[in-house]
């Protein structure tokens, strides 16, 4: 009878695991996205200007990327639910620190402490799904947990509107307390705690990568916010090449790195963080985009602008049960071909909505770039992690993090440096119509990973079928 009851036990815990990283992968797209709408209020309330809150997002952003290379090794270490416990604790209670900071220095060291717990929080539970699930459970299960962080991203912006106009700016940090409650509450029955055995903590290459990460992160942040200082962003571009020089030659010369370069031989690993790597630059900025043309160039309210993105996020949600079919029956190869030059289709025009245009006409394009970015991200994930096995999981996992950590800031950077040369008339080109030249030119990068994907074969990812 005990049996029977370990069993059942152990059954749902193998049915409730991607919960806990659904809630993990939420918490960490809404905090990425709900703070943006929010910091004009935060910086009034505290009496800065807008401008100066900018080191709100580059301490987070810079935290993220020190610390993303530590969560396999910890993870490995001491077990994933341990860590991912104390990932989630860390999160809540940066996030309570940020809602009682009473100036910019304290709420800038709550987000280091909020953004250590929440560089570890998604890439642990996304390994113990690695861990736990045959590869031929793999698609269906990452096209669940997926799909909240695709909501927490189009979600967030409005959210982060409508806590700061009906509540308080506080409201935006408070949020997470409750759900990062139930994630711990959840991990603590459901997730198992997996170890493996790891070598001696390679600190010399923790120290080269994380500095090599920060220094392209503060190009990418310096580009975004419009304030290319060339002598700046040169040196900083070349401290990025030198640490990465310095890391490679580390690496060749360590039995256990803290990033194993040598996972890249994986074909389809490389393929996938290139492809999107690439894609990502296309469409990584249309949460900026979009809401800036609906409320600077068409007049829309925060409100309503927000409301506009609500149909690619249902439309995210309808597509998800049909997921695992369409790969199934079309293959990896040709559904990332196709779908990168429809995603480029879908930008282009988009870059002809103007304000004139009928409402359902814009309703429905958001539709089909809900269905594709869908479609797109789920596909991206699981052919990336394809043909990883116990042994290299870990690493091949957090190279998938540390990729799309950098794709968020390379899209919305070259998102911005795009926006901002076409209004300032580049190539004599007509101002007004920055938008979209932008859209086209961002359409440009989405095609273009289609190449890229060209190179998987029909077979590959055959042990997701």
């Amino acid at each position: 009878m005990l049996n029977n009851k370990e069993e059942k036990k152990e059954q749902n815990a193998v049915y409730l695991l991607p919960w806990v990283t659904a809630i993990a992968m939420l918490m960490q797209s809404l905090d990425g996205t709900i703070l943006n709408t929010s910091l004009p209020s935060i910086a009034k309330n505290m009496g800065y200007s807008a401008t100066e809150m900018d080191s709100v997002i580059v301490t987070y952003t810079l935290t993220l990327a020190m610390f993303i290379p530590l969560s396999g090794w910890l993870a490995d270490k001491f077990g994933t639910r341990t860590m991912f416990m104390i990932a989630v604790f860390l999160f809540i209670m940066g996030s309570l620190f940020c809602a009682l900071s009473v100036d910019l220095n304290t709420l800038n060291m709550a987000r280091v402490l909020q953004a250590v717990g929440a560089s570890m929080m998604v890439p642990i539970a996304r390994l113990a799904i690695l861990y736990q699930y045959p590869k031929n459970e793999l698609l269906k299960t990452m096209n669940f947990i997926t799909l909240f962080g695709l909501l927490g991203m189009v979600a967030g912006p409005s959210l982060g509107g409508f806590l700061s106009d009906n509540f308080s700016w506080h409201w935006i940090f408070l949020i997470n307390i409750p759900i990062g409650l139930i994630g711990i509450s959840m991990a603590y029955r459901i997730m198992p705690n997996f170890k493996h055995a790891v070598g001696r903590f390679d600190f010399r290459g923790l120290v080269y990568f994380s500095l090599a990460l920060i220094s392209i992160t503060l190009v990418l942040e310096l580009i975004g916010n419009g304030r290319p200082h060339m002598i700046v962003i040169l040196s900083l571009l070349f401290l990025f090449g030198l640490l990465s020089l310095f890391y490679y030659i580390h690496y060749k010369k360590t039995e256990k790195p803290i990033i194993d370069l040598h996972l890249l031989n994986i074909r389809t690993l490389k393929i996938g963080l290139m492809g999107s790597l690439i894609t990502r630059l296309g469409i990584g900025g249309l949460p900026l985009l979009l809401p800036l043309m609906l409320q600077t160039s068409f007049g829309y309210s925060a409100s309503v602008s927000g409301l506009l993105l609500l149909p690619s996020a249902l439309s995210n949600v309808a597509v998800k049960p049909f997921m695992v079919s369409i790969i199934k029956f079309f293959g990896y190869r040709t559904v990332l071909i196709s779908n990168t030059i429809l995603l480029g289709i879908v930008l282009i025009i988009l870059g002809f909505v103007t304000k004139e245009t009928p409402i359902g006409y814009y309703i429905l394009l958001m539709i089909f770039y809900g269905i594709f970015t869908s479609v797109q991200m789920s596909a991206m994930n699981t052919i990336t992690l394809s043909d990883l096995d116990q042994d290299t999981a870990s690493g091949g996992n957090t190279m998938l993090v540390i990729m799309q950590q950098l794709s968020v800031s390379f899209g919305v950077s070259v998102a911005s440096l795009a926006l901002s040369l076409f209004q300032d008339g580049i190539f004599d080109l007509d101002a007004s119509k920055a938008f979209q030249y932008t859209f086209i030119a961002l359409a440009v990068f989405t095609i273009f990973s289609s190449f890229t994907f060209s190179k998987l074969s029909k077979t590959d990812g055959g042990g997701y079928m």
